[in-house]
């Protein structure tokens, strides 16, 4: 097991629920395994996974076990709950080898009678004005994207539906919107933004409220716009998100949820409990994408997700394989994840 640092620099700054970063810095893990290395990423996020040098300290204790013991030992040290950026780089780093060890793209290593070329994915516009929002939604739609997720929640109700509002009317009834509050809403302006928002059409409101509101959430649902979650999959388990029939949609991070196994496996419970799963990165660079969009391609029927996040850095660790055309990423069908360890660059 071979570890290795990198900081690449975002595009444009990028807001965490804890503070603004410029860059995306993190691990990249190598791992010898049936004849194959496969590569694996992991790049903590402030807010939603360890820090990078607790992320360190986790790669590091399993380097060690994996001096002395197999696999499975290092997946047991790696506790998916404290460390999930750490065990994501290790577990992506021996499902790659796996699937490669197959002959199998990975994707088809989750669901072996599945063949699936494209993933849907949308657009993701941020805060602005009624007239900003609905130029950069039409750009996006000009662009092939048949989905956008629309930033809410940091201006009143009122103008975020106006923002909306003037999105729907400028590309019409063909364009799915979802829009994301990132918790912002308390009960009451949450029920009063989804009672304005369904005339609208809009798909779902990922995390209208605070992340342990699982209660409320439950409260919100039925009334003709979708919720997702997103934040309250952090510090809880999927199930008690899942018994507490608190959401519509789940937004699965495979960085947050300790790997694309976890991710995957979750992406089954919640179809088997009628729940939609969502597959997004967390602003990760190319391998860790290319692990999500494998996981997304194991679900049949996904629906769009949020993966064409590669242009938020201004530099990267490898040629991206993928493209993104017609609102959809093309899924490599090369073994493993589609990219060789060897074209992967570090600071090391």
């Amino acid at each position: 097991m071979k570890v290795d640092s990198f900081s690449l620099p975002l595009s444009s700054p990028l807001a965490t629920a804890r503070e603004t970063i410029s860059r995306r810095s993190g691990f990249i893990v190598r791992y010898d395994h049936r004849g194959e290395t496969g590569v694996g990423e992991s790049t903590p996020l402030p807010g939603w996974t360890e820090s990078v040098d607790d992320c360190r300290r986790g790669l590091d204790d399993a380097a060690t076990v994996a001096a002395d013991g197999g696999h499975t030992d290092v997946l047991l040290s790696l506790d998916a709950a404290s460390v999930p950026a750490a065990r994501h780089g290790f577990a992506t780093a021996l499902l790659d080898a796996d699937a490669k060890s197959d002959g199998v793209p990975l994707y088809q290593w989750f669901e072996s009678d599945r063949r699936c070329d494209r993933v849907p994915v949308n657009a993701t516009v941020g805060d602005g004005s009624p007239a900003e929002t609905a130029d950069a939604v039409e750009r996006a739609v000009e662009a092939g994207y048949d989905c956008c997720k629309l930033k809410v929640g940091k201006r009143t109700v009122d103008k975020d539906v106006e923002r909306v509002r003037t999105v729907r009317e400028r590309v019409g009834d063909d364009v799915t919107l979802r829009a994301d509050a990132n918790g912002a809403w308390s009960r009451d302006q949450a029920e009063d933004a989804l009672d304005r928002l369904a005339p609208l059409d809009v798909a779902y409101v990922e995390q209208p409220l605070r992340a342990d509101d699982l209660a409320g959430h439950a409260e919100l649902r039925g009334n003709g716009v979708g919720v997702a979650l997103d934040e309250s999959l952090v510090d809880r388990r999927v199930d008690s998100v899942l018994d507490a029939d608190a959401a519509d949609v789940l937004i699965l991070k495979p960085m947050v949820l300790g790997g694309p196994g976890n991710a995957h496996t979750l992406a089954l419970r919640a179809r088997e409990q009628g729940v939609e799963p969502v597959v997004t990165t967390t602003i990760d660079a190319v391998v860790a994408r290319l692990a999500a969009l494998h996981v997304a391609a194991a679900i049949p029927d996904v629906a769009a997700c949020g993966l064409a996040t590669g242009d938020r850095l201004a530099a990267d660790l490898a040629p991206d394989p993928t493209t993104v055309t017609d609102g959809a990423m093309s899924v490599p069908q090369s073994t493993g994840l589609g990219i060789d360890p060897a074209e992967v660059e570090t600071d090391a």
